[in-house]
């Protein structure tokens, strides 16, 4: 454990960091003297038994904590985990699955999957695992449960409606993708909507594959609302996409690391339709890259709100645990040299996180409006554009909060929604694929009708969301459409969903088809 902490504290004196000037007393070899000879006492004098590894990661952490607020500490328990998050795949049985009542149910299958060979189906109740109960498994534990090496089997018995008996499943685990886009689909004849929910190794690949899908469309748009960033290679990629040879994407600038520009290193093969990119205060760090490339070269226009404003980056750095930590090294700058970072004080993460929250209250006002943020050009046409922290949007659209209520609020997060969902689905399923055998007709014609809002308010009650019929009249609307949605999922998949979502005059859709229409028609004009 010594040698643990000498390591730790001597990695800075191993790297380039040794070159750069340090303040008058402030010798990093004089503060780590300073510290073993801390660390000496304490393990040699303390008058109780110590448990070093605990006291070595709160030190870690503390120190990491009054520094930037994206620095990191990643136990050796959590990096297996941030590994297959980003590695696009893993070995398991091939469900999305949910925790509700202290029982394991199947939300939905993945395609090709293992289970859905076997003929797993949504809202399949989990209620053992080799012969063991997993009645009251936590959902954190559920992975540990599922997952294993390719190649082994589990068995797992499930109870689903309708059937009188318990029904027993050998399913022999194997690789299954995790899909960074969550929806791809064209909205029209020639337009193809692609949302991505985060960077990880397979997006490039993914987003490919739906543009070959979309075949010939000459315009697009891509959802980079809620995705907190991930990959930077991958944002690179996708980058690339709608850009020449040799366009500046990204560059680097800190301390201690040299300098770095990265460019487009082949010709993107969408550089010529329209492009939107929808954003809000959850796009962040990765997606911000992309968003900035896309406005910086003109290539397309960012609709939505700023972005969140993470614009620094991490080196992760391996300990000898198998834990590791993830170092603010550098800033990211757009092509135009905007800082995509917002402001922060050093070691104040409360306030740092704070604002994200406020940004979605419907009285928030932008402290970065346009007139009072730093103004950089654009480097094709050399219109304005704001820096200041994140990416602000050409067109921006307001949080749309008409439908929303307390009480709405409260059927979401006490998990009202979804167990109404399952249950009516579990009642319902046979009638369902009969009236709907198709998406295209679920979609034009069914409907989410009072019987199912009035079943919806009753299963609240049961779980201590008391009726409030002021709001249940403000998000009537807003929960048929969910309910609708949620239902749409279950039954075809995550595109499905987001075609209801979308079509049902989402503001950011609107606002984008509606600029790709006047960007067409001002074509038109001039080609005449």
């Amino acid at each position: 454990m010594k040698r643990l902490i000498l390591l730790l504290l001597l990695f800075p004196l191993l790297s380039p960091a040794q070159t750069v000037r340090q303040p008058e007393g402030d010798d990093p070899l004089m503060q780590l003297q300073k510290f073993t000879q801390f660390y000496r006492y304490l393990t040699g004098s303390y008058v109780d038994t110590i448990q070093t590894e605990t006291l070595v990661e709160d030190a870690i952490k503390q120190v990491l904590s009054d520094l930037d607020p994206h620095s990191a500490y990643i136990s050796s328990q959590d990096m297996e985990e941030v590994k297959q998050s980003f590695d696009g795949n893993f070995s398991g049985i091939g469900i999305e699955f949910n925790v509700l009542n202290d029982t394991i149910f199947v939300v939905s299958v993945i395609p090709g999957g293992p289970s859905e060979k076997v003929g797993l189906l949504p809202n399949d109740r989990i209620v053992e695992v080799d012969d063991q109960s997993v009645i009251g498994t936590k959902q954190t534990g559920v992975p540990a449960i599922l997952r294993g090496p390719k190649g082994t089997t589990v068995r797992i018995k499930v109870i689903r409606r309708g059937e009188a008996e318990p029904l027993d499943f050998r399913i022999v685990r194997d690789n299954i993708p995790i899909n960074s886009v969550d929806a791809a689909y064209l909205i029209n004849d020639s337009t193809g909507y692609i949302k991505i929910n985060r960077f990880a190794n397979n997006t490039v690949k993914e987003v490919n594959t739906a543009l070959d899908k979309f075949g010939d469309i000459s315009a697009l748009i891509l959802d980079l609302r809620g995705n907190g960033g991930g990959l930077l290679d991958q944002a690179v990629g996708i980058s690339n996409l709608f850009l020449p040879a040799g366009a500046l994407i990204v560059s680097t600038e800190g301390l201690r690391v040299p300098e770095e520009r990265i460019t487009a290193p082949l010709e993107g093969r969408f550089t010529k339709g329209r492009l939107i990119v929808l954003t809000d205060e959850s796009t962040a760090s990765a997606s911000e890259v992309v968003a900035g490339a896309v406005q910086d070269w003109d290539r397309g226009l960012v609709i939505g709100r700023r972005t969140f404003g993470k614009g620094l980056v991490q080196r992760q750095f391996p300990l000898l645990d198998g834990s590791a930590v993830r170092i603010t090294v550098a800033r990211y700058h757009t092509p135009s040299g905007r800082v995509i970072q917002r402001a922060y004080k050093n070691g104040n993460q409360e306030d740092y996180y704070a604002d994200l929250v406020q940004r979605f209250k419907p009285d928030y006002v932008d402290s970065l409006l346009d007139q009072d943020a730093p103004q950089y050009k654009t480097l094709r046409t050399g219109r304005t554009v704001y820096g200041g922290g994140g990416i602000s949007p050409d067109i921006r659209v307001a949080i749309d909060t008409t439908g929303y209520s307390v009480y709405w609020s409260k059927l979401i997060r006490h998990g009202v929604l979804n167990e109404y969902v399952s249950t009516y689905l579990d009642h319902n399923r046979p009638s369902l694929a009969r009236r709907y055998p198709t998406f295209e007709k679920f979609r034009s014609g069914f409907d989410a009708d009072d019987q199912m809002i009035g079943g919806l308010a009753e299963l609240g009650a049961q779980r201590d969301v008391p009726a409030d019929s002021a709001g249940l009249a403000t998000s009537r609307e807003e929960i048929r459409l969910q309910l609708k949605a949620l239902l749409a999922q279950k039954l075809w998949g995550m595109t499905e969903y987001f075609r209801i979502v979308n079509e049902a005059n989402d503001p950011g859709i609107r606002e984008a088809l509606k600029a790709l229409e006047d960007w067409e028609q001002a074509a038109s004009g001039l080609a005449r």
